[in-house]
């Protein structure tokens, strides 16, 4: 009898365990807009770039796919679009980091938080979803490379803010 009970018991944790799954953290669903502040770190050689501004931050998720599809708009002395392709690495069921890879779009000869010319950037950066709501608080640096038409190098932009999923 005793032999019975073992076997049975352990039948039973092997059809329990085969019937469960491990869980898995996912990247943090949904696409948002957000706005908030931007800080340029960097100068050119003429000593400009260095910079307070405001940045327009939008993510389109890939469902089930580790990407997103990133665009900020950088809104200072001069105004720069950063588009990136991110992947996304999950922390908890509301928050993920990320890392992605674009370029950066300027407008004039006036240097915008992430420089005056068109450069090769990267962008890590974490989303954080706030539990039973559609908001969510975003932050992120824009590493900008050869970022400026008169010398300085690269761009550093550190920026953060609050977005609204819409899907």
């Amino acid at each position: 009898m005793q032999r019975l009970n073992y076997f049975v018991g352990v039948g039973a944790i092997a059809l329990i365990s085969g019937l469960t799954q491990p869980v898995f953290a996912q990247a943090a669903y949904g696409s948002y807009i957000g706005v908030g502040p931007a800080v340029g770190l960097s100068r050119d050689a003429n000593d400009d770039g260095r910079q307070l501004g405001g940045v327009v931050a939008v993510r389109y998720k890939i469902l089930e796919a580790p990407f997103s599809l990133r665009t900020q708009a950088f809104i200072g002395s001069n105004t720069a679009v950063v588009p990136t392709v991110s992947y996304d690495v999950p922390l908890s069921w509301q928050t993920d980091a990320y890392i992605g890879a674009g370029i950066v779009f300027t407008n004039g000869n006036t240097p915008s938080p992430v420089g005056d010319q068109v450069s090769f950037a990267l962008q890590p950066g974490i989303d954080y979803v706030v539990p039973n709501s559609n908001t969510v608080i975003f932050g992120n640096a824009v590493i900008a490379f050869d970022a400026f038409q008169n010398g300085g190098g690269n761009a550093i932009s550190i920026q953060g803010g609050v977005g609204l999923r819409f899907r």
